[in-house]
């Protein structure tokens, strides 16, 4: 009988995988329709699809993680457990990199920049987007398929118990295996967080400065323009927020085992991790202008349908 708290945890993080499913299926979903329509697809709008679809799998490894740490029994073959961990690192590594790559775009747009690098960087950011996804996608691979090489004492099996008879590998010391886990996740992470930080605080200040410099020519707060760049602050703030507590969350969930295992500290770090890719898939629908409209046509249908059913059926 699993505590409390963890039926708790478990409950929040499954509302938190819909969501996320919705909102990411959402964002994949509009960007591909409106990339067939106009043949013809923006830096991005790219972007986007590639990292909603990149969460969409990060989330499914999220329920597979909860599964294999309270209702175990396929991952207690080697095998599995090490195809699930190189996915899972990969997937969540590659998400960091397109989410990093996002702010990136925003900010090389929005800056003004008068160095000569950057604003050949700013001239040409568009066509080097396909070659930045390009390399994240092989930057996680190199970070997450050593996982196919380790043993398989780490992070699932220690959580789940010994690995089964007929497991491919023979079980370690929990201490120097944890730890080889733990560096492979820190450093496939430590750069898109760093860039990241580096770029939304460049990006923050930019904006904040701007706003400022409006508000001396505009009488009133509530312009339109004034409006925006408030947004993106705000948007910027609160992915930063999640960026930062995701990351240590999932340090934290990494040292989590069976033998030795704190169950407030699981069930928060579970929450805490499985909120991230979900609510800010539901920011970036919010402050996208084209995402909020296709949001709001979607709306409008159900709603017709929803009343057309009704007077059928009433």
């Amino acid at each position: 009988m699993l505590p409390p708290v963890l039926i708790i945890s478990i409950s929040v993080v499954a509302i938190e995988v819909v969501a996320g499913f919705i909102g990411n299926a959402f964002i994949t979903a509009v960007n591909i329709i409106n990339w067939i329509k106009s043949k013809k697809i923006s830096s991005a709008d790219m972007i986007l699809i590639f990292l909603s679809t990149s969460r969409f799998i990060l989330q499914v490894t999220i329920l597979m993680h909860i599964h294999s740490l309270y209702f175990v029994d396929v991952f207690k073959l080697a095998s599995v457990y090490k195809a699930f961990g190189a996915v899972w690192m990969f997937v969540n590594h590659a998400s960091l990199w397109f989410s990093t790559w996002l702010y990136v775009l925003y900010c090389v747009k929005i800056i003004n920049v008068t160095q000569w690098l950057l604003l050949q960087i700013k001239l040409r950011i568009s066509g080097m987007v396909p070659w930045l996804l390009l390399g994240s996608l092989v930057i996680s691979s190199v970070t997450s398929l050593p996982l196919l090489w380790t043993t398989p004492s780490t992070y699932l099996c220690s959580s789940t118990g010994n690995c089964g008879e007929n497991s491919t590998a023979h079980i370690t010391d929990w201490n120097s295996s944890h730890l080889y886990l733990l560096v492979l996740y820190f450093v496939g992470c430590f750069f898109p967080l760093v860039l990241s930080v580096v770029t939304s605080a460049l990006l923050i200040t930019s904006l904040w400065k701007h706003t400022k410099k409006m508000q001396c020519y505009i009488d009133t707060f509530r312009d339109p323009l004034i409006h925006v760049h408030l947004t993106a602050i705000k948007s910027i703030i609160s992915f930063l927020i999640l960026y930062l507590s995701s990351f240590v969350a999932q340090m934290l969930l990494i040292l989590s085992t069976s033998e030795s295992k704190d169950d407030v500290k699981v069930a928060v770090s579970l929450v805490v991790a499985g909120a991230y890719p979900s609510i800010h898939s539901i920011i970036l629908i919010i402050v996208n202008s084209k995402l909020k409209l296709a949001f709001r046509i979607l709306c409008q249908h159900f709603k017709y349908f929803y009343v057309l059913f009704h007077h059928i059926f009433s």
